[in-house]
């Protein structure tokens, strides 16, 4: 279980970074600046996901209680 959680927290903030590429690429083949708004805002929410999940996982690895 610890490996998934592993996998996960490498493999999670990559997909949604792709996810947001994908809306910035569209939004500006449609020329709509909402959805690479909403692009822009998918990856900054991915970025802080990653710094969270990697925060959550090195305080749970050396947690000696």
């Amino acid at each position: 279980m610890k490996h998934l959680k592993i996998i996960l927290t490498g493999i999670l903030p990559i997909i949604i970074t792709i996810i947001g590429v994908l809306a910035i690429v569209a939004g500006e083949l449609d020329d709509a600046p909402g959805a690479i708004l909403i692009g822009v805002l998918i990856i900054v929410g991915g970025a802080i996901l990653n710094i969270r999940l990697i925060k959550n996982l090195f305080n749970h690895e050396f947690d000696t209680n």
